[in-house]
């Protein structure tokens, strides 16, 4: 395998990596340590696993979502790279990416039902995404 033939695809997964450990080291660790001074100032103890503050939900929500989408997401992209196409993995990739990146603002700084809807204009087209880029790896695999 020659790296520069996938360039596209490596960029895609580093980008990937980036969003989740800027989710997970800095969304989600912000949140916490923010919301355990919040607590302290009003004399409150701040349960960050047991506890059910709205906005320590949604940034969890966030970050678990996004964790869970790796696998199926990384695996048809690169399937799709190798077997398929580098140009259209890259770009339905980069796309991916920027539906998960915005994902945390449409899902809103707390966890409510009104807001939870809005995450479909993330998740449907991603979900799309890796339904085309697995589907047309299993269809260029059956037709050769």
């Amino acid at each position: 395998m020659d790296a520069a033939t996938y360039s596209g695809p490596i960029l895609v997964t580093a980008a990937y990596f980036g969003l989740w450990y800027y989710l997970l080291l800095g969304l989600q660790r912000g949140a916490k340590y923010a919301l355990r001074d919040e607590y302290a100032a009003r004399g409150e103890v701040f349960d960050r696993y047991f506890g059910q503050d709205r906005r320590m939900l949604a940034v969890d929500r966030a970050v678990i979502n996004t964790h869970e989408q790796m696998g199926p997401f990384l695996a048809t992209m690169w399937l799709h790279a190798v077997f398929v196409s580098t140009l259209s993995a890259t770009v339905l990739g980069g796309a991916y990416v920027t539906l998960r990146t915005i994902y945390p603002f449409l899902l809103g700084k707390s966890v409510s039902e009104l807001q939870s809807k809005r995450v479909v204009l993330a998740t449907i087209p991603a979900y799309l995404i890796v339904l085309y880029l697995g589907g047309s790896t299993v269809f260029a695999a059956l037709t050769g």
